[in-house]
Parts: C-alpha cells; structure tokens; sequence
C-alpha cells in the first residue's frame, strides 16, 4: 500500500518548515496531490525526487573495472541485450561479458561509482523529447559517450484476448483489475508513472502497484499464469508469450560508456557486434525492436 505522508510529516522528512514544502512543490517538483482539498506526498515518490535532484557524491578511489578479457554491463533489462550478451561470448571466447540487472536508475549509480564499463537506460525525461541526458547530468560528473542500442516499443502487457478490455492506462485503476510492475529506479517504472499522473491517477488506486518483478520476462509470465491481468512492459515480452499489447510510445534504449574506457578492446568488439548480421537477426522484424539507429553515437555528436 502507498505510504501517504500530510504536509507536516514530509517537511519533518525533508527537515524543512512546512511553508518551504509548498514552494519545493511549486518550483522544484516535489511529487504531491491533494487528497479532500489537502496536499499528501506518496513517500516512494519523495525518495525518488530526492534521489533525482542529488548533485554532489562522495568521490569514488576505484578505478573502473580493468581486467583486460572482461566486460561489466549494468542497468536496464532487456531481452535483445541479454541476448546479444550472450552472443558476445559466443563469438569472443576470450572475453566474457556479465550483466547486472539494476534498473536504469542503478546503471547510472554503478557508473557513477566506476563499477561497470556500460550502462544501459532508458530513463524519459519530464519535456518528454529526450532519454537519460537530464538524469546522466544529475547522477554523474560528466555526460559519458551515448550510443544507440536500439529504439524500442513500451507499452502495457495484456492477457490474451484483453478479457477486461483494458484500451488505456486509466483503466488500470478500475475495480477487479490487478497488475504486476517493476522496481522503482527502472525506466519502465518511472514511464508507468509518468502516464499515471497524465491520466490522473494515484499509484495507491492501481491494484498491485506494489506488487514488482524485476524483470519484463517475470511479469509477462505472472499474465501468462493468470496471477495479474496486465503489467508495463516492452512489445517483445507480448511477441514471445503470446499476449495481448497496448502500446504506449517508443523509446530511445543507450548504452552509456565512460569516454575513458571508450576505446577498450572489449567495449568496441561489443559495438562492433551490432552492425553485424548475427545481431540483427536475433529477433525478427515487427517484434518491438526498431534498429536502424542502433550503434550511432548519440553523444558526443561531433
């Protein structure tokens, strides 16, 4: 169940007086809702903003990971990227390429502390234009190189045949519906959110909003075995197990890489891998997966 907190117990939280939580609401975006002409502040909601708006970190003494035959990849889940892991050790058997699955959110936080050499997300920023810049600039010291994995497809995932006739996000809070999410801090969260208060909608209405997996495969078969009617999720899930889709937009997934280690053997056979035909034909086409800018360096651009 959402923890609501009133106006007196978030400034408590903050350590604030009451009269700075309405401007830290007016000017900074602080997450709240009025609730009977009263302001309340769903505290997962709050962690997360705070989280968001910190600037200054503790400086890391570690070096990123250096052993010459391995390569670290964090963050968001992903079944081409896991699949095109495991192709990497396939083709290189001199190398090995591991993955943590942290959320995006917990990529950025391992890149941040140089304990991986990539981190993939998909973070959508609030003008809704851009992916992952506005939360790199906040969790790191300098934009790292960007580059492409590929565009793909977010939406809702839906028991097959849509038996509760789910046509939007809205519908998610009608009684009898029950969904399965993800981990707060991964990008499929944070859109799930974001379309939640464009619609109106108080995450404590969404029966099962506490209710999270971490990863898409988990909560496509949570729908498959009947334990939830609907979930977040990517197009592809829907493709592989036979489920209904209401999509919601396409998004820019990157793979984010310290300029420093840019040119690291293991990193640039990894890139490499993605202009190849092995890569390409993983899935098929019309799946969720758009890749014609896959591989293109997003930043820098000059």
């Amino acid at each position: 169940m959402t923890v609501l907190l009133s106006t007196k117990e978030v400034a408590s939280f903050l350590n604030v007086n009451e009269k700075m939580v309405y401007s830290l609401v007016a000017e900074k975006g602080l997450p709240a809702t009025k609730i009977t002409g009263k302001w309340v502040f769903p505290k997962h909601l709050v962690e997360q903003w705070i989280e968001a708006n910190t600037i200054n970190y503790p400086q890391s003494t570690h070096l990123n990971p250096d052993y010459d035959s391995l390569l670290i990849v964090t963050g968001s889940n992903d079944l081409l990227l896991n699949e095109t892991i495991s192709l990497f050790n396939k083709q290189y058997p001199d190398y090995i390429a591991v993955f943590g699955n942290l959320g995006s959110m917990g990529g950025l936080k391992m890149l941040r502390q140089k304990l991986c050499h990539i981190a993939a997300s998909h973070l959508l920023q609030e003008d809704e234009q851009d992916y992952n810049f506005a939360f790199a600039r906040n969790e790191l010291e300098s934009i790292p190189a960007v580059v492409n994995f590929s565009m793909r497809e977010q939406g809702i995932l839906i028991s097959k045949g849509n038996p509760k006739k789910i046509k939007a996000v809205a519908d998610l809070a009608r009684k009898g519906i029950r969904i399965i999410n993800r981990p707060v801090g991964t990008g499929t969260r944070l859109l799930l959110d974001h379309e939640l208060r464009k619609a109106k909608i108080s995450p404590d209405k969404v029966n099962g909003y506490e209710d999270e997996k971490t990863s898409h495969m988990d909560v496509g078969l949570r729908i498959l075995a009947g334990k939830a009617d609907a979930a977040p999720g990517i197009r592809i899930v829907a493709h592989l197990l036979g489920l209904d889709f209401l999509p919601l937009r396409w998004e820019r997934f990157d793979l984010l890489i310290p300029k420093e280690r840019f040119f690291d053997k293991p990193i640039q056979l990894f890139l490499g891998l993605l202009h190849d035909e092995s890569f390409r034909n993983i899935y098929p086409p019309d799946c969720g997966y758009d890749l014609d800018s896959t591989g293109k360096v997003i930043f820098p651009t000059d």
